[in-house]
């Protein structure tokens, strides 16, 4: 199987060219080429978030994301959070995203609880923000 580290640009290259024949006729599974596609597809995806990372979304974006996504409507949100005022202030930054609210979303929408938790910019508070019980957690820290 001729199969070598990505270590370049060069070799990035060789590797796409490689494994784009696979695309037009797909290997079937358990031969050797299907073996091959495999091991290049994961030495391609490694040498990408190695070198090209795609940072996560703040969770105001995820969220809007994953409305589109669903086909969900700001008055789906209303629902889950239990207010029509509370999800137009979450959208539009003016309230923060409480741990309640992130666990509902996790729960019900599927959206990581890693994107949920991270910190944020609210129109509110000027700045960027973190869920308040990882405020509490990092204070009593």
């Amino acid at each position: 199987m001729d199969i070598r580290p990505i270590k370049s640009e060069a070799d990035y290259d060789w590797a796409l060219r490689e494994i784009e024949r696979y695309f037009d006729q797909e290997p079937e599974p358990g031969t050797q080429d299907a073996d091959r596609f495999d091991v290049l597809a994961s030495l391609i995806e490694g040498y990408e978030a190695k070198h090209w990372p795609i940072e996560a979304p703040d969770p105001i974006e995820a969220v809007r994301f994953r409305m589109e996504q669903a086909g969900f409507n700001q008055s789906d949100l209303a629902r889950l959070l239990g207010s029509k005022s509370r999800a137009s202030e979450l959208l539009n930054r003016r309230r923060i995203l409480t741990m309640e609210y992130a666990f509902k979303l996790h729960r019900e929408w599927h959206i990581p609880a890693e994107v949920l938790l991270q910190p944020y910019h609210t129109e509110a508070q000027g700045s960027s923000v973190r869920p308040r019980a990882a405020r509490r957690s990092k204070a009593a820290a």
